[in-house]
């Protein structure tokens, strides 16, 4: 494990973090990060403003904070399975529901809120949907997605008709009663209460888990270590429009450390519990501490078989009789006694862990999801085995000095110091390959952990260890920037092409809906090296190119109603792909222009997108000459020279527009001609159609001929070439963080990334300071200093106005399809004017 940047407050006036107030942290599966702090005056020890911030973790220094309004101390946060929604809950019984507001990470609104006065909650979780992978480690070597990534029978835990999970969450309280509210499809909310058991008593701590039947399984304890840890079955279901809970007692367990004797008073206390994993109840975390140390011990719960007596031994068996078995805890492990611990975060991989995936990771050394990390109050944190316990991986802290040997001079300084620095609240990312923690000062710090954990593994597994859990991000839609964390640039190529060849290898059901997806993964990888950075450029600009290309086509209506299974738009592809033609005219006839016939405003509204595809094509075609020529650097466009779906997409859009022309010539390119009878869609077809026939997809690649190439020579000539504008310089932290040191940043404070490591950028991502902004999503400039506010992707950078400009319904369902995320699936944030 290794720290790879720390992000701090800036001292405020009259105003400070409080370090004794317990914090919460929690990470969502698209990357942000939530956590509280209490923001106390100096001025007036009463006035505490109890706060929550969300980050994204590319954009730390770029947090929404929210003076929550709750009365008490929020003891915990909970994300969504969707990551779009956040729950909080406090002391003083309150809990309320966060959303995006206008889909940007960077401004939230509360929507929602329930309550249960004056009643502490200590445990919350949003209902489970019914979705559940597993993630078998066993078949990493297979070609099938399916087989490395299986769906588990898993139940939700509630249904609406027809099956659809219905949202709603579920706390539990310090007094022992169990609170439901469910989200209701019109808004409402319907909310019931019950008791975990009819003789209610104080629960210090719970925590809730889900099994694959649709129950609810809630684990309680008073706090002390003497006393039994309680485990309840819940069921929720809805009867006449009202919300009803039922509870179970089910078996319980003590402590084996009260058992022993040697420690039957050494840890009084229970100061964490845990489900190993929120979808397996069947598996439970304890650990007791007293005021310098901690034991932490693991159960399982498992079915025994039940012994009869002897009268009843020696009668006759009925046949298909079973012996009778009982549920009954059985204790898996104990670690020896440890430094007092701060934090305890359990991994959200859904690895399989049957004897054989077992095995197979450790042969591989392949240990994401198999560590559970515990923070202790000098400042370190262990990685744990989740089964064995034992120790895999160890942090030291800035101020955790005390535990490396020799080091005589930090044990003194540590005892005249007073309280150590330490983690109050710990998270793992969802591929368990970052982990985050909020120490006592409210600083966010953000660690690298090794798939391997420090073990040493040569060069082919490490990257099949990364492809495996980048083929898993791209399956579940989850986010891959911590995966990209452990990606060094030396490795960006072979990643691109094994994940491309595995790719490959799935069905084409499977292929259509990871086409995407894909290409952001790609494009994401390629911004890690400068070797490779063009290359990031050619696949945002294939994720615009499939997006623009879908929309165009699905303006086109069949001429007649009972027409053949095939639309439009694939009867286009087929003809065109057939056609060979560089006669542009000559393939037009091949079609059913009826087909294409629309009315003139939205062929004239979408005249921005179509003369993207225009420029485009020419600056392909006039960088070809560069491209091909021998020692020349890889430029933007490259990937497109070989790329024979990409070219035949393009040949596609100029046929559409040729017709369309015809109808409404507004809507056609504009391209600035040397001379006056120059057929400049004409001529960029015949080129484009020579080059794709070099790289068509039934054949083997072929290098362009000397005519073409001498042809693109001579087309600057022609036509007026535009300068392209790719995507902005990336300002995301990713790229920053392939030295070793960890990066000190500040919350608010963008400035405080330049300088920071890494080589110089391509030319192609500078810009000079009075340079044309772009909208890169409308393909409009917005001028040199735009007063319109804007949005900009987490993850790639792409920038566009917040407001739409646009009064025409196309190009209103043009910007509606990237209202909630980008052209490469990250999420938007409100950027200022002098940064757009």
């Amino acid at each position: 494990m290794e720290l790879a940047y720390v992000c701090e407050w800036e001292k405020r006036p009259k105003s400070t973090h409080c370090p004794s107030i317990p914090l919460v942290c929690s990470w969502s599966c698209r990357n942000l990060v939530a956590f509280t702090t209490d923001l106390k005056n100096e001025d007036d020890d009463k006035d505490i403003s109890h706060m929550i911030h969300i980050i994204d973790s590319e954009h730390p220094w770029d947090v929404f904070s929210i003076n929550s309004g709750h009365s008490e101390v929020i003891s915990c946060l909970e994300w969504d399975q969707s990551g779009s929604r956040l729950l909080s809950a406090d002391g003083d019984g309150q809990i309320k529901c966060w959303s995006m507001s206008d889909h940007l990470v960077n401004s939230w609104e509360r929507v929602l809120s329930s309550s249960v006065d004056g009643d502490p909650i200590v445990a919350l979780s949003w209902l489970h949907n019914g979705v559940k992978l597993a993630l078998h480690v066993e078949m990493s070597g297979s070609t099938n997605f399916g087989e490395k990534f299986s769906r588990v029978k898993f139940s939700p835990s509630l249904t609406l008709f027809g099956g659809k999970p219905m949202e709603g969450w579920l706390a539990v309280t310090v007094s022992g009663l169990v609170t439901v509210s469910l989200l209701k499809p019109g808004g409402a909310l319907l909310t019931a209460s019950e008791s975990l058991c009819r003789l209610r008593g104080r629960v210090a701590l719970a925590d809730i888990a889900f099994t694959g039947g649709g129950n609810i399984v809630v684990a309680a304890t008073d706090g002390s270590s003497s006393s039994p840890v309680q485990f309840y079955k819940v069921v929720v279901s809805v009867v006449s429009e009202k919300c009803r809970i039922d509870t179970e007692l089910l078996p319980s367990l003590f402590l084996r450390c009260t058992t022993d004797p040697m420690r039957r008073d050494k840890y009084p206390a229970v100061t964490h519990l845990k489900f190993l994993t929120r979808e397996n109840s069947e598996q439970v975390l304890l650990c007791a501490s007293n005021q310098s140390g901690s034991i932490v011990e693991c159960w399982s719960l498992r079915k025994e078989g039940l012994p009869v007596n002897n009268i009843f031994q020696h009668r006759s068996p009925v046949v298909g009789e079973k012996q009778p078995t009982i549920l009954k805890w059985r204790i898996l492990t104990t670690t020896s006694d440890l430094e007092r611990v701060s934090a305890v975060a359990l991994p959200k991989l859904p690895i399989s862990i049957s004897n054989t995936d077992l095995k197979v990771a450790s042969d591989t050394k392949f240990c994401p999801g198999l560590g559970l990390a515990l923070g202790f109050h000098d400042g370190s944190i262990q990685i744990l085995h989740r089964l064995s316990l034992h120790t895999m991986g160890v942090f030291y802290g800035s101020s955790s000095s005390a535990q490396r040997p020799g080091d005589e001079a930090a044990i003194k300084r540590q005892r005249t110091a007073g309280p150590t620095l330490h983690f109050k609240a710990l998270q793992f990312s969802w591929t368990s390959l970052a982990l985050a923690g909020v120490d006592s000062h409210g600083k966010l710090h953000m660690l690298r952990v090794s798939p391997s954990m420090g073990q040493v593994l040569d060069m082919n597994t490490t990257l099949r260890h990364l492809l495996f859990l980048l083929e898993y991000c791209m399956v579940t839609g989850y986010d891959w920037w911590d995966v990209l964390l452990h990606v060094q640039p030396t490795m960006v190529h072979n990643l691109v092409e094994k994940l491309h060849e595995e790719y490959m290898r799935q069905n084409q059901a499977l292929q259509q809906v990871l086409a995407t997806r894909i290409v952001a993964v790609k494009a994401s990888l390629c911004k890690l090296s400068t070797a490779t950075a063009a290359r990031a450029c050619d696949f945002h600009a294939k994720l615009l190119l499939i997006a623009i290309s879908s929309t165009l086509k699905s303006l086109l209506r069949p001429h007649v109603l009972n027409t053949p299974d095939k639309s439009p738009g694939d009867r286009l592809t087929e003809i065109c792909s057939k056609n060979t033609d560089t006669d542009i005219d000559k393939v037009m006839i091949n079609l059913k222009t009826e087909e294409f016939v629309l009315d003139g405003p939205p062929l004239q509204s979408l005249q921005q997108l179509i003369q993207w595809v225009g420029d485009f094509v020419l600056y392909l075609l006039s960088n070809l000459p560069n491209q091909v020529s021998q020692g020349s650097i890889v430029r933007p466009g490259f990937g497109f020279m070989r790329d024979g779906a990409s070219l035949g997409m393009l040949r596609e859009m100029l046929v559409m527009i040729r017709i369309w022309g015809l109808l409404k010539p507004g809507c056609l390119p504009t391209f600035t001609a040397m001379s006056d009878n120059q057929d400049s869609m004409q001529l960029l077809f015949r080129l484009l159609t020579k080059l794709w026939l070099c790289s068509r997809d039934d054949g083997l690649p072929q290098e362009p001929d000397e005519s073409l190439i001498d042809e693109c020579c001579l087309l600057p000539s022609q036509l007026l070439v535009p300068s392209m504008d790719w995507l902005p310089v990336n300002d995301g932290i990713i790229v920053k963080l392939q030295g070793k040191l960890p990066l000190r940043l500040q919350f608010g404070k963008a400035s405080s990334l330049q300088g920071a490591g890494g080589a110089a950028p391509l030319d192609v991502f500078t810009r000079s300071p009075g340079a044309q902004k772009m909208d890169n999503l409308r393909c409009i400039h917005m001028g040199v200093s735009p007063t319109e506010e804007s949005k900009a992707c987490t993850r790639c950078g792409c920038v566009t106005m917040l407001r739409s400009p646009n009064k025409t319904n196309a190009m209103k369902q043009w910007e509606q399809r990237w209202i909630k995320n980008c052209l490469c699936g990250g999420l938007w944030r409100r950027i200022p004017p002098t940064f757009s």
